[in-house]
């Protein structure tokens, strides 16, 4: 009887060269993949300082983070007092990086409103591009109350009761009927301002009125209009606000509200900029209007967008960073970021780790510019 071979014991040579591949990687000044270790107790900073080394998007958040504390460091080093130079166009003081924030509407009527009045009212920003809903939904918010919903809500039955549904938020249409109560008035304000003492409208003179009118201290638009911080929407008429200047034509025709005067005054605040940082909320009108308000100075030097878009569709809302560098709307030597992610969620935590830990040298700085000499004419 023939004896049975003996089984091999060498492990066949083309698996082993596949699955044992040697490593060619110089690990010197390689970051350590680490999370954060809670047997170290509940650090909410340690914890969020710890997604830079954690991977995926984690790590675009730590990225995000670092990026704009490079901006809030490049506008905190010149002191206020030594600035003299004024843009002349919103009479705002050239501080030494000029900060651009975009967002769309929805982050208006979500909670993360709360998130941009702080920003604005610790003058930790230089301008603000917003959808016409991220407008009106700010002074609505001042007259009545949005409310915890869900998005499977049957729009049917919703319409017969007169609530209307923003994604998982309800908002009674009442709030809207008393918008137009308060607005109303002042439309037939301006429209007298213009036919007497000829007054020019621009969205952002309309958006600094009415922040100015709302005497409300949860408004975003309360504090750009006491801290002189710009806010630019060209399509100011696509939302409640629109509605509104719809009806008041058939009431009392004739308000003209001018966009071009508006977009030499933004672009003009990126042109004398000395550095430019640019954080976008979204995508849309407002990301590529503060990206194209930039192209104006050969691109800007910080950049975070904060969306959920996606390039294969062409769009500019899903467009990564590296597309805009081409168009010369960021600098070629800048770390731009984008952080894949809903901003509701994202955005307050960015500004927990960036802004609010800055709060008392934006404070201070504010309160001493209050003391310095205002532009003369």
């Amino acid at each position: 009887m023939a004896s049975t071979p003996k089984a091999s014991t060498d492990v066949p040579s083309i698996a082993a060269e596949a699955v044992l591949a040697k490593s060619d990687f110089d690990s010197t000044n390689a970051t350590v993949v680490k999370g954060y270790d809670f047997n170290n107790g509940i650090d909410h900073h340690a914890l969020l300082s710890s997604y830079a080394t954690c991977g995926f998007s984690a790590t675009k958040f730590g990225l995000a983070v670092q990026e704009i504390i490079r901006m809030i460091n490049k506008k905190l080093e010149v002191p206020v007092e030594d600035i003299t130079d004024f843009n002349s166009h919103t009479n705002r003081r050239l501080s030494n990086c000029t900060i651009f924030l975009g967002l769309t509407s929805n982050l208006v009527s979500c909670g993360v409103r709360e998130t941009i009045r702080y920003l604005v009212e610790h003058n930790m920003v230089d301008c603000l591009v917003v959808t016409a809903g991220g407008i009106e939904e700010d002074f609505i918010k001042c007259l009545g109350n949005s409310y915890i919903g869900a998005f499977n809500l049957s729009g049917k039955e919703l319409r017969k009761k007169g609530v209307n549904r923003v994604g998982n938020m309800l908002v009674p249409n009442d709030n809207y009927c008393k918008f137009e109560d308060w607005v109303m008035p002042i439309l037939d304000q301006m429209l007298e301002e213009q036919n007497s003492q000829g007054m020019k409208w621009t969205p952002s003179k309309v958006i600094h009125r009415l922040g100015k009118e709302i005497n409300d201290k949860s408004s975003i638009y309360y504090w750009c209009y006491h801290n002189n911080i710009p806010v630019f929407s060209p399509a100011l008429t696509d939302g409640s606000l629109g509605d509104m200047l719809y009806f008041h034509s058939y009431k009392s025709s004739g308000l003209v509200i001018d966009i071009v005067e508006d977009i030499r005054k933004m672009n003009n605040q990126a042109v004398t900029a000395k550095h430019s940082g640019m954080i976008i909320l979204g995508g849309g009108l407002v990301k590529h209007h503060v990206n194209n308000a930039n192209l104006m100075r050969n691109g800007a030097d910080f950049s975070v967008n904060v969306n959920t878009g996606q390039e294969f569709d062409g769009s500019d809302s899903g467009a990564p960073p590296d597309e805009a560098v081409s168009w010369g709307k960021i600098k070629m030597d800048a770390t731009p970021v984008k952080l894949c992610a809903d901003a509701s969620f994202a955005f307050p935590l960015i500004v927990a780790e960036t802004f609010a830990r800055y709060q008392q040298q934006f404070d201070q700085r504010l309160e001493k510019e209050k003391s310095l000499p205002k532009k003369t004419a």
